[in-house]
């Protein structure tokens, strides 16, 4: 079950102020946002909506990891995107209140701000210089789910698992040095659309390389520039 848990109204309005979505909003905005917040705790593995479920509500990421997915024709689950604090989801079935596009479960214990979508809607007409913010996340995830697609479709796996381990890195980390990517080696096949056994070899034959660690199903990318060559086997 998901629990309400009310935050200090100063809190609420710095972790709404960091998400993409209401980012340049004066400390007023956010206040009138807050008032109509609420904020849910998900458990580890826990499912926040599934697809086609009524899409009443708008949800930022204060803490914790969320997976969107959606189901494969053969009952196999594809990976979308990993979203972290600061990103928002759940915005195309609040703008067009039909069916959520994509299963979201929550990946560790996370918190979101719940926005319904009558106050959603009713703070962009009070609000429409707030409209462009909208596009630029609608085209941001857009964007990242072509090039995902793409990636799947075209590149062989290793290029593909490159890809996808440098993005992780960079995202949770610097881009000099990285971070650990605390996935499983199932999780990582989700996302490249290929089996955990092919992923293991792969991670396997890299970690022999020297090219990453694998540690607790926790990897590091231990040698970036040998990486990015399998990212991109083409380049000089």
């Amino acid at each position: 079950m998901e629990k309400s848990d009310p935050l200090a109204l100063e809190d609420a309005q710095r972790l709404l102020g960091q998400c993409a979505l209401f980012r340049g909003l004066q400390d007023s905005e956010r206040s009138a946002l807050v008032a109509r917040a609420h904020v849910r705790k998900f458990a580890t593995g826990q499912n926040i909506f599934l697809m086609d479920s009524p899409g009443d509500s708008l949800m930022a990421v204060l803490s914790g990891n969320v997976r969107i997915s959606v189901p494969s024709a053969e009952g196999k689950e594809i990976v979308l995107a990993i979203l972290r604090p600061g990103e928002v989801l759940g915005e195309i079935a609040v703008l067009d209140g039909q069916g959520r596009t994509a299963d979201a479960q929550a990946m560790t214990e996370c918190s979101l701000a719940l926005l319904y979508r009558r106050d959603v809607l009713s703070f962009f007409e009070r609000h429409p210089d707030a409209w462009p913010r909208l596009v630029d996340v609608l085209c941001e995830r857009l964007r990242a789910t072509d090039q995902h697609i793409a990636e799947v479709a075209l590149l062989e796996l290793p290029a593909r698992l490159a890809k996808a381990l440098l993005r992780m890195s960079a995202e949770q980390g610097s881009p000099a040095r990285g971070a650990d990517i605390a996935l499983t080696q199932r999780e990582l096949g989700n996302i490249v659309g290929a089996s955990r056994e092919s992923v293991n070899k792969c991670l396997s034959d890299w970690q022999r390389r020297g090219i990453v660690r694998i540690e607790d199903n926790i990897i590091k990318v231990t040698n970036r520039s040998a990486l990015t060559k399998y990212a991109d086997p083409g380049a000089e």
